[in-house]
């Protein structure tokens, strides 16, 4: 009879995986230096926080934000597992990422296998932040049901919430889990985290934690919800499933890819390219520019290409004829 399996255990990277995710990133010499991977070494507090920071922002620049295989594949699924993400998004040939849970699930291994204190939970996605919101007799800011994945990382008792899956009004640097917590997002973005009770709690006595962000002097705009509870992965597998085959699910046919841009010195997301169904846009600080508008679905698999260094073979291409993500 076999020894007791340890349930709680959760999936890590190699060393020679870990290398060759820091090259997906182009993650910089300078800070490979300071990995704890190396010499046995130990990241402190502050150290760590500021490593966890560089590695959020080297992710979100170069892993995109997208939902590609639920419209250009012939299989038309998503896979969560670890060892399959990885190999999606670190070693294929073509730079692909993924959505909330294949992004965050790849990002919270790499830091398990660093060493960091990382839990995933889940999260609700307000549909005021959503690209369908304001329609569908829309009457106000909502949330749904769980169809989101974060982790929160603690470091030196500190919890942060750390989000590499929203896209381009996702925060793109840790959030100390601090009530009423304040930031700069990008451009004129402002972010905060609040704690409370949702309109949709029958009891006001429960709270969770709530992302929300808002562009110069507009309205604060709820993004999203999660909880501190720890999600399973059993949780997240049902979550894929519905977020991936649902029509009640807006990744089913809305086709989107989003990636960060960096400055110069790598120190700063200054801004975003966003490809929407059928239009290009780019956002540099506040400034916000249509880049091109498809006529046809080749000019979008060109444009996933030449953007994004995404390619879509000919049979992946063919697969999206006669459907409603199809560019007519």
């Amino acid at each position: 009879m076999g020894g007791m399996v340890n349930w709680a255990a959760r999936p890590t990277y190699s060393l020679e995986q870990l290398r060759r995710y820091f090259d997906r990133i182009g993650l910089p010499e300078n800070y490979r230096e300071a990995l704890p991977m190396q010499d046995g070494a130990i990241l402190n507090g502050q150290s760590a926080l500021a490593l966890l920071k560089v590695l959020q922002r080297y992710q979100l620049a170069a892993v995109p934000f997208e939902n590609l295989n639920l419209h250009y594949a012939v299989h038309r699924s998503i896979s969560i597992d670890p060892y399959k993400v990885f190999e999606k998004v670190v070693d294929s040939k073509s730079r692909r990422g993924g959505y909330c849970m294949e992004n965050s699930l790849l990002f919270g291994t790499v830091l398990r296998s660093l060493g960091y204190d990382v839990t995933a939970v889940g999260g609700r996605v307000n549909e005021a932040a959503q690209p369908m919101s304001a329609s569908k007799n829309w009457r106000g800011p909502k949330y749904d049901g769980w169809n989101h994945m974060v982790n929160i990382v603690t470091i030196d008792e500190q919890k942060y919430l750390v989000d590499v899956g929203f896209g381009s009004n996702g925060p793109h640097q840790p959030l100390p889990l601090v009530q009423g917590y304040e930031f700069h997002n990008v451009g004129e973005q402002l972010g905060r985290l609040v704690y409370g009770p949702i309109a949709q709690h029958t009891s006001r006595s429960q709270s969770l934690w709530q992302y929300e962000f808002r562009n110069g002097d507009s309205h604060w705009i709820p993004a999203y919800c999660f909880t501190e509870l720890e999600f399973l992965p059993e949780d997240f597998t049902i979550i894929n499933y519905y977020m991936s085959t649902s029509r009640e699910s807006w990744f089913t046919y809305h086709v989107v890819c989003v990636r960060m841009l960096l400055n110069e010195n790598g120190d700063k997301i200054v801004g975003d390219v966003t490809l929407f169904n059928d239009t290009l846009k780019e956002r540099l600080g506040a400034t916000s520019k249509e880049l091109e508008k498809f006529a046809s679905d080749e000019q979008r698999v060109l444009a996933l290409e030449r953007v994004f260094k995404i390619h879509v073979s000919e049979a992946d291409r063919e697969s999206i004829r006669h459907t409603i993500s199809e560019i007519l």
